[in-house]
């Protein structure tokens, strides 16, 4: 007869669902995908790094491998030990979430602890969006040779919401080697840099830029991954003509500016991975929308010079496929693309065979706005160029993102736009005056505008990951800190007088090549309080008495004149008087009016409501 404790059943757990180290009240499920694997096991701090002693078992064809520990718990670190017919391999999970660091230990992270209690933010509608792009190393340093981090951005939020910004995009914070770069890098995709200070911090963030009204939109790299500290790169051992593996593309596909590291978007483990990774950042950690990094490098294989023999037509299929779930379950989330060859068929509707993005940067309106304002010579600047970039060929005006900085237009060889006017005069006249009158430009043509960090207090020099902003100019140029306020207060309609500027119509009516000055309206719904008129003067010349058309009658209130002495004290302060507009066509216009403007200066102007 058998006794009691001969009988004694062992424990059984029900499966757990999810990929990489899923934590529970018992222990641990560990799910990771090795197809080639002839054995995998987790060995870890709870086992004394064992190679024996857990072995994971194997699932399906898929070559999925399960297993549960009971030993093992939130915190404690661990690998695979993954055999192979040729190699044993020790690997850190491709879903961990969290790592000592890029050539250290997953950690095992508990997804569900983390307290959201009180976070019931909701983006604002996309088209009253104002973006501010972060590079969280640089931002807000408290010490030198030691990057910032997310609890030292969240001592600036305060800061960015009285300047009005309701979003934050956020330059890939994924797990890179070292603790300084762009971020455009990942060697863990899943995993919070833990230089910044892992995921908890990141949420950190989150709920505190939440709390203050700001949506984070987070910067995700797709088009490539690593290529250092990669432990994805011949994950199982296995792979086909010296290339990377079961995560990549092991033919000409493979090729990237970055290495032989583009992922297999044919391949449903990878594309799941990807989408698991885009889903993960909106769901668990509560952010508001993604941008995908590179997409021209995604869908074809030379970028922007792109050959329709080099598609690859499977990364098209995983856009659709991603942005439609995205749709679906998080409606208020905004995707962009950075494709940057100006395709619309980037934010078509699924539907019609587009890809489903919500936004993409424009290219068209960047480089010929940076152009016009940073060249030295009034009498090339050309305005027909310039209202080319202002109009917007969509029928949604806030299919784009547009800017004049950004972190690629600001370094590779380029600098800040007050640098490229007046090299080593960043302080200077004309580098003020034209470089807030291109962010005058962002904030009144269609499109999302996005600043980059520090351009509102005349950061100078480009941008560097080890280069930290200076914080001191925020105090210098306080003033110019008060127009870009006053120009956000505008783009986003707080008085209700400018509603135009969230409008999805723009005419520009207005175009003189000869004394450089270009006119245009923008509206939704039309009458007063949402008809905006913007005038811009690309000229070193004040003018008075100027004639333009106007599509109302009656007094046009100035709301903003660029040129006022108390945004600083080196501008003209010419006077704009509210001009009346009258019966009489000017412009294609049934009414007209003169205005004065002074020198590289925007007016923006709009009647009050009834």
């Amino acid at each position: 007869m058998k006794t009691k404790t001969e009988t004694k059943k062992k424990k059984t757990h029900r499966k757990v669902a999810g990929m990489g180290a899923i934590v529970t009240k018992n222990g641990t499920a560990f799910r990771v995908w090795a197809p080639h694997a002839k054995k995998v096991h987790v060995t870890g701090t709870f086992n004394e790094w064992s190679k024996r002693k857990h072995a994971l078992t194997l699932e399906n064809d898929a070559g999925y491998w399960y297993g549960f520990i009971e030993e093992a718990k939130a915190g404690d670190e661990y690998k695979y030990y993954i055999v192979t017919d040729h190699e044993k391999l020790i690997k850190n999970d491709p879903y961990a979430k969290q790592l000592t660091n890029s050539i250290g230990n997953a950690i095992i992270y508990d997804s569900k602890a983390y307290n959201w209690e009180g976070d019931a933010f909701v983006m604002p509608p996309w088209n009253e969006l104002v973006i501010y792009e972060m590079h969280v190393g640089t931002f807000n340093v408290r010490k030198e040779d030691v990057p910032g981090d997310f609890a030292s951005v969240i001592e600036k939020l305060p800061y960015l919401k009285d300047l009005g910004i309701n979003a934050i995009e956020i330059m890939p914070p994924m797990e890179f080697p070292g603790d300084f770069s762009w971020g455009y890098n990942p060697a863990y995709p899943f995993a919070i840099e833990s230089s910044y200070g892992g995921p908890d911090a990141f949420k950190d963030f989150v709920k505190a830029a939440h709390y203050h009204g700001i949506g984070i939109i987070l910067d995700v790299v797709y088009n490539h991954f690593g290529p250092g500290d990669l432990d994805l790169w011949r994950f199982d051992g296995w792979s086909e003509n010296d290339k990377g593996g079961i995560y990549f593309y092991n033919d000409w596909r493979s090729e990237t500016p970055w290495g032989d590291t583009r992922p297999d978007y044919g391949r449903q483990e990878v594309r799941q991975y990807l989408r698991d990774n885009a889903v993960s950042w909106l769901e668990e950690f509560h952010v508001n929308g993604l941008r995908l990094d590179g997409t021209m490098f995604m869908r074809n294989t030379l970028g922007m010079k792109v050959n329709p023999a080099n598609d690859i037509a499977e990364a098209w299929e995983f856009f659709q496929w991603l942005n439609h779930e995205v749709r679906g379950r998080f409606p208020d989330a905004l995707i962009i693309a950075e494709d940057l060859i100006n395709n619309e068929w980037i934010t078509k509707p699924i539907e019609e065979g587009g890809a489903g993005f919500g936004s993409q940067w424009w290219a068209e309106f960047v480089h010929p706005v940076r152009e016009v304002i940073i060249g030295s010579e009034d009498k090339f600047r050309n305005m027909e160029n310039l209202k080319n970039s202002i109009l917007f060929p969509s029928e949604n005006a806030f299919r784009r993102v547009i800017y004049t900085e950004s972190h690629d237009e600001v370094a590779n060889g380029r600098a800040r736009v007050p640098e490229e006017i007046w090299p080593g005069h960043v302080d200077g006249w004309y580098s003020k005056k034209r470089s807030t009158l291109g962010s005058a430009i962002v904030f009144t043509a269609p499109g999302i505008p996005m600043i980059f960090q520090g351009q509102e207090f005349l950061e100078d020099r480009w941008f560097a990951d080890d280069d930290p902003l200076d914080w001191s100019r925020a105090d210098e140029f306080n003033g110019l800190i008060k127009l870009y306020t006053e120009m956000i207060k505008l783009r986003t309609n707080k008085d209700r007088t400018t509603g135009g500027l969230c409008g999805n119509h723009t005419e520009v009516y207005h175009v003189n090549n000869d004394d450089k000055i270009i006119a245009f309206q923008r509206w939704g719904y039309g009458g007063a309080g949402d008809m905006v008129v913007v005038v811009l003067n690309l000229f070193n010349k004040t003018f008075k008495d100027y004639s333009i058309g106007f599509p109302k009658k009656g007094e046009w209130k100035v709301r903003l004149n660029t040129d006022w002495e108390g945004f600083d004290k080196d501008f003209a302060n010419t006077f704009s008087y509210n001009p009346v507009a009258k019966k009489g066509k000017k412009d294609n216009m049934p009414y007209h009016a003169n205005i004065t403007i002074g020198p590289y200066t925007a007016l923006i102007l709009s009647q009050d409501p009834p």
